[in-house]
């Protein structure tokens, strides 16, 4: 059997090469150049990562390919990041790496030849009546299913995660276990297309800076200045430089370059916080359960992301005839509710872990 499998140089794909080797199956590991090889401030080293992937293909009898999608992920991920932020939205660019580059143009130009997927995702799958679902890894801290809820049911059908049911410590234990290069690196920190430069430094490249007010939502006060409402999102604390806080970001004004800041996150009728919010761009990864009530109006009691973090918020899916799409209704007042980000919508499935049957961008 064509097996794929996409190594990083880190130790997560190394355990996932290693426990596929090891039960007798040989991968063609492929490393996916996405940072600019020429010399700019967003150049990406890959020289340790290759060497570290060609170590583990020495140590296991492996062929290594590697695949540059450098200029894909600048004209999709990166486009779709500016955008966002240009609209005043928070986006994520990691769901749209793993969606448009690592299973979308791998998968078009590379993965669709392979008759399986591995990567060392921590992320697991559920087959249950014949039906494959992505479910939750059992390290909550490490979980990455939120990441990858904008993937299609044709690529989920041919993913593996060799790892999905290992929590970190034992992928280390692993990897120390049989002498594996990358066992000591650490995990890594952001993404690899900002080189050696920052977040801000890429937004600033694309939209410059543009002085505006910091202004308390309450009282109107302009409080200070600030060089662009795109270097802010709705719930922030850090890096606003103002005294007498702790100021939250609860407001930003697109067509004024105007940031709103508050004292009082914790009020329910604070305009960052919600008990329930609209999703556009609904993303089915299970149309059976979500339409396994007996109507679209009625309410799925779902489990949720907002934002990457080990805990899972409670609540309904719901159908809004009147809006033509999904809301989602909390159990409780959520804060910072960023419109852009992904709500990732989960239900418990038997075995403990949880299903994820789709996403959509909060609006």
């Amino acid at each position: 059997m064509d097996i794929a499998l996409l190594a990083s140089g880190g130790v997560d794909s190394a355990v996932a090469t290693h426990l596929l080797c090891e039960r007798g199956e040989k991968p063609t590991l492929f490393y996916i150049i996405i940072g600019a090889q020429e010399e700019s401030e967003f150049s990406c080293t890959m020289e340790e990562d290759l060497e570290m992937v060609n170590l583990l293909a020495r140590q296991y009898g492996l062929r290594v390919e590697t695949v540059d999608l450098h200029r894909d992920y600048w004209d999709k991920v990166v486009s779709y990041l500016i955008d966002r932020v240009k609209s005043g939205l928070t986006p994520n660019p990691d769901v749209m790496c793993n969606s448009l580059i690592k299973f979308g143009s791998f998968y078009d130009k590379v993965g669709k030849g392979f008759e399986r997927i591995v990567t060392g995702h921590y992320a697991s799958t559920v087959v249950d009546n014949g039906v494959k679902y992505l479910a939750t890894s059992p390290d909550p801290v490490k979980d990455q299913t939120d990441f990858l809820c904008q993937i299609t049911i044709e690529q989920l059908n041919r993913l593996e995660f060799p790892i999905g049911l290992l929590r970190k410590a034992d992928v280390r234990a692993i990897a120390e276990r049989y002498n594996l290069a990358p066992a000591h690196r650490k995990d890594s920190q952001g993404i690899c297309f900002l080189g050696n430069t920052t977040y801000n430094a890429l937004l600033r490249r694309y939209l410059g800076d543009k002085e505006g007010n910091i202004i308390e939502w309450e009282s109107g006060r302009v409080l200070g200045k600030h060089q662009g409402y795109w270097y802010y999102t709705l719930g922030q604390r850090k890096g606003l430089r103002l005294g007498g806080g702790p100021w939250f970001v609860v407001k930003k004004d697109v067509d004024s370059n105007t940031v709103f800041v508050s004292l009082d996150i914790e009020s329910p009728n604070q305009l960052c916080n919600a008990s329930e919010f609209s999703l556009e761009g609904w993303h089915e990864l299970a149309p059976d359960i979500v339409s396994s009530a007996e109507t679209k109006l009625d309410c799925l009691p779902v489990f949720f992301k907002i934002r990457h973090s080990p805990e899972f918020e409670e609540g309904a899916l719901c159908y809004s005839e009147s809006l033509g799409r999904y809301v989602v209704k909390c159990n409780r007042t959520l804060r910072g509710v960023a419109p852009g980000q992904f709500a990732v919508i989960y239900v418990p499935y038997k075995d403990g872990r949880k299903i994820c049957i789709g996403s959509g961008e909060i609006r």
